[in-house]
């Protein structure tokens, strides 16, 4: 849903409702003076709530179970910080490690490397293919303005000016 990473690492448990289908985007992870530090989004824009897509909600209760089965491993060695993604004990995970385990899972499964932050990207570009609003896909990522988001995916509005010449050509060519 275009998170940044420091986004979807701060996801906490209780920020999610499996019942509504819904994420709040409310932390983040720094790192602040040598330790990773869940700490709160900066602007009021960034702090959001998604309605995500049915798939990602069952792979959030999925990973759920996992993550129990891991903390019932991990006894007491397991560090309660609530969050969705978290090592194998429950600390925060580092941004570099992320990345690192990212990039050998895009190698395993033969996908090209591209980098983290290019998912939000992918994302956004896809909604737009999609004719998911502009305003919209700004209110997802957290952009402050629309002129932020407008700059960074105009590469696609070509392709989408076309798709409208030819929406508004079978509507006139119907009417008329």
């Amino acid at each position: 849903m275009g998170l940044r990473q420091g986004e979807a690492l701060g996801l906490r448990w209780q920020d999610v409702d499996f019942e509504r289908g819904t994420l709040g985007v409310v932390m983040q992870v720094q790192r602040i003076e040598g330790q990773l530090t869940l700490v709160e989004l900066k602007t009021r824009e960034s702090r959001r709530t998604l309605c995500l897509p049915s798939v990602a909600v069952q792979s959030l209760r999925d990973h759920r179970v996992r993550q129990l089965e891991e903390r019932l491993s991990a006894g007491d060695r397991w560090q309660d910080h609530g969050l969705v993604f978290c090592t194998s004990r429950g600390t925060p995970i580092c941004a570099v490690n992320l990345s690192r385990e990212y990039h050998r899972l895009l190698k395993r499964t033969g996908i090209r490397r591209i980098r983290f932050h290019d998912l939000r990207h992918t994302c956004a570009t896809l909604l737009l293919v999609q004719g998911v609003a502009p305003r919209v896909i700004m209110d997802l990522l957290g952009h402050t303005q629309i002129s932020t988001t407008m700059d960074i995916y105009a590469h696609v509005m070509p392709d989408l000016r076309k798709e409208a010449a030819t929406k508004m050509d079978e509507l006139l060519t119907a009417l008329g």
